[in-house]
């Protein structure tokens, strides 16, 4: 009896630390960002390299921003040790089959959850760079190398590889796909903006994606496979975006 009571304490507390571990370092990626971003670009307009609120600037933030991310991840990985949760395989042509496989999902579910929620009548928060975009629709040209090089791989290795990746160990493998994709989707609440039920269906469309690629993630057990279809995804919306700016469509 003891010993059942103490592998079952042993399990909740490998599961609270697993959860502990998740947010601390979503929360410490966005921490660092924030430390990173602001001085580095107030410098940079400082010493006129870049000029105050241009498109250079805002693509630099976000670049700056992934820097933060990456600085973030790679300390708390030698501070914990937790090198041995990610999924590093080298890629095949099963994954490549894959992650084309993914992104045609996540496509289809983007635009059919889309047509669902404008028939409720309700309608997708704005993520503030479609709104930038909006403004000036080169910058959605900007943003796919930024999607393919930094997007896509250092947002899968933070919510995929460490984030799902200390969470499998504690709760298996499903539910560490599930809980993983619903922090990733709660990030997204401050990056929209909207009334509350414009917020809630993006975060939910989020969460469901990053269920797509929470799976395709631990089926290739290789990181490229989650970041190569995150990166396509978010570079063909913004193509869309862009066509559909300039009027070209």
């Amino acid at each position: 009896m003891e010993s059942t009571t103490g592998n079952a304490r042993g399990a909740m507390a490998d599961r609270f630390a697993g959860l502990v571990q998740a947010v601390l370092v979503v929360l410490s990626a966005f921490l660092v960002a924030a430390a990173v971003v602001a001085p580095t670009s107030a410098w940079l307009v400082d010493v006129g390299l870049l000029a105050q609120e241009s498109l250079a600037l805002n693509v630099a933030r976000t670049v700056l921003q992934f820097v933060g991310f990456v600085v973030a991840i790679v300390g708390f990985l030698a501070i914990t040790d937790t090198w041995d949760t990610l999924h590093l395989r080298r890629p095949t042509v099963r994954t490549l089959l894959l992650s084309g496989a993914a992104l045609v999902a996540l496509l289809t579910m983007q635009f059919g959850a889309g047509f669902l929620f404008q028939a409720a009548g309700v309608s997708f928060g704005e993520n503030q760079v479609i709104t930038q975009g909006k403004e000036a629709p080169v910058y959605f040209l900007y943003m796919i190398p930024v999607s393919l090089l930094l997007v896509g791989p250092i947002e899968e290795l933070l919510f995929r590889g460490v984030a799902q990746g200390v969470l499998r160990r504690g709760f298996g493998v499903r539910a560490g796909i599930v809980l993983a994709s619903g922090l990733f989707g709660l990030v997204h609440w401050v990056a929209v903006s909207g009334g509350p039920m414009e917020k809630f269906a993006y975060v939910f469309i989020a969460a469901v994606l990053g269920i797509v690629l929470g799976v395709l993630y631990e089926r290739t057990e290789t990181l490229v496979a989650p970041a190569l279809a995150h990166g396509v995804y978010n570079s063909v919306l913004f193509l869309i975006q862009y066509l559909g700016a300039t009027g070209a469509v």
